[in-house]
């Protein structure tokens, strides 16, 4: 149920945000889990290759300018789970070692609102390579607020005009998940929608999430001449919406803008920003558009608007890069503001390639697409598809099971190169809790390939990552005295045969096999 007292309040100031601020300090890294907090789309190996592409064109590009003493800091906001920096790390390393050529050192510095995060990331075991080489840091970020950057490894602190190369800022799913002002235009004016929030019943026994489920919000709009005045700092932008703009609501991102100028100051060559969120760049989406919807997801988020951010860079010098064709799903930005930015020919060059020509949204729809036909697709379709998206594991588990029924037929390339795929996609993979279990499948596509030795790696790494004995099927540990017997290590086998026994007492084929052997 629903109290009747309401509460008005300024869009950006609404109980909402402090609400989604709590859900992400309560569960920490557990948001992601089972995609609780959505980050395939903006996480997974794909879009991480063209990140790390056009990361690789900035860093040729401060190369040929012969800037290559001083390292280049990568500064990802609301890092997450931690799967992108880990998979962009990954390709810039191997694009580095690739190219030999001379670029400046880089350090990538991974940042949250929730400190319980940045110790989860310090912790994880695949990203203690990378700590370790000295490429990868930590810091607590607060977007609204914080002007520095408290590196965690280093002990050092990045404050303003520290930084000597201009600042690379990833910014995925961001910008849609903080505070933004709610702007209302109608006949050349400019109104505030104000909400008013009715709250659930017997709130202070919810959890965040179960707020923000029950929580109602209704709009009201209140003039306010101040963003028309010269001496408001976007007045530029928002000029535009009072030219071009009637009966519609505009989520403004002032926090957003406010928070890239903050880190502009930071360096002392400007900063250049690569997105991707469910945001607009094109005018003719505000057009006469509803006041928005919180789309729930654990927390919740908004449509970001690329729009804004485009304008105002632009109208400092800046180049923005964005499709001009429509996005589906997510879209991704790139804005160097920089000095003379079209010196900036690689990193330009890399964005045409790999995110407008081709990119993270039209991948993402063709896995939709994919997913709903995996049953009725052939080896060579499969194998092409998890090609294209960087082996990627959720993939391969959507797809296990069809490639199975297709080994029968299969070529001996085919195994061969289902045998690479996994092999890259277990040395690439980044651990969270999920509901499937990576190895078992991969143990068992190899096992019925006849990979023994391959196969047993997989199944004993399935059992070691199981906390719970009693959650082993007996399929592993008859498998895995399979594979024994085939490479000849008969204690081995007789020993799975009968950890299989305690769980099967009537297994009959393993008994047979046990009372052969002992015969």
């Amino acid at each position: 149920m629903i109290k009747n007292k309401k509460q008005r309040y300024r869009f950006s100031e609404a109980p909402i945000w402090d609400l989604s601020r709590a859900y992400y300090e309560e569960k920490g890294m557990k948001a992601w889990n089972n995609d609780q907090v959505p980050q395939y789309i903006t996480s997974n190996p794909m879009i991480a290759a063209a990140y790390a592409e056009m990361i690789f064109g900035f860093l040729q590009d401060r190369a040929s300018q012969r800037h290559t003493t001083d390292p280049v800091t990568i500064v990802e906001l609301g890092a997450g789970a931690g799967r992108l920096a880990y998979h962009v790390l990954l390709e810039l390393y191997k694009l580095r070692d690739y190219a030999g050529i001379s670029l400046p050192p880089f350090r990538y510095v991974m940042t949250d609102l929730a400190m319980s995060n940045v110790l989860a990331w310090k912790e994880h075991p695949a990203l203690q390579s990378f700590i370790a080489d000295g490429v990868l840091d930590f810091a607590k970020f607060d977007a609204v607020q914080d002007t520095e950057l408290n590196l965690v490894m280093k002990g050092i602190t990045i404050s303003k005009g520290d930084v000597k190369q201009p600042l690379l800022v990833v910014a995925n799913y961001f910008f849609c998940g903080i505070p933004q002002e709610l702007l209302y235009i109608q006949d050349g004016n400019i109104y505030e929608a104000d909400v008013f929030v009715e709250y659930p019943e017997h709130m202070d026994t919810l959890k965040p999430s179960e707020v923000l489920d029950q929580i109602s919000l209704r709009y009201e709009h209140r003039r306010t001449p101040e963003y028309e005045q010269e001496a408001y700092p976007y007045r530029d932008v928002i000029a535009v919406y009072q030219a071009e703009l009637e009966e519609s609501h505009i989520l403004f991102p002032a926090a957003g803008l406010t928070c890239l100028e903050r880190l502009n100051q930071l360096s002392q060559e400007g900063f250049v920003l690569i997105t991707a969120d469910k945001g607009e760049h094109l005018l003719d989406y505000w057009r006469f558009s509803e006041p928005p919807e919180l789309i729930m997801h654990g927390s919740f988020s908004l449509t970001a608007n690329y729009h804004a951010l485009q304008q105002v860079f632009e109208q400092r010098g800046a180049e923005a890069l964005f499709s001009p064709h429509h996005y589906r799903n997510i879209n991704v930005g790139c804005i160097l503001q920089l000095d003379q930015p079209q010196d900036y020919s690689n990193t330009r060059l890399a964005y045409r390639r790999f995110i407008e020509r081709f990119g993270p949204d039209e991948f993402y729809s063709m896995k939709e697409w994919v997913d709903q036909r995996i049953d009725s697709m052939g080896l060579q379709q499969i194998l092409s598809f998890w090609r294209l998206g960087g082996y990627d594991a959720e993939f391969f588990i959507q797809s296990a099971k069809q490639i199975s029924s297709l080994l029968p037929e299969a070529r001996d390339e085919e195994l061969l190169d289902i045998k690479r795929g996994i092999e890259i996609m277990w040395s690439s993979y980044y651990v969270m809790e999920q509901r499937y279990d990576l190895a078992l499948d991969a143990g068992l596509v190899l096992f019925e390939m006849e990979m023994y030795e391959e196969s047993k790696h997989y199944l004993e790494i399935s059992i070691e990552l199981c906390e719970d004995e009693e959650e082993i099927v007996s399929t592993v540990y008859y498998c895995l005295a399979i594979c024994c017997f085939e490479l000849e290590k008969i204690e081995e086998a007789l020993h799975y045969l009968r950890k299989l026994l305690e769980l099967e007492p009537d297994h009959e084929e393993a008994l047979a096999l046990l009372q052969g052997f002992e015969q």
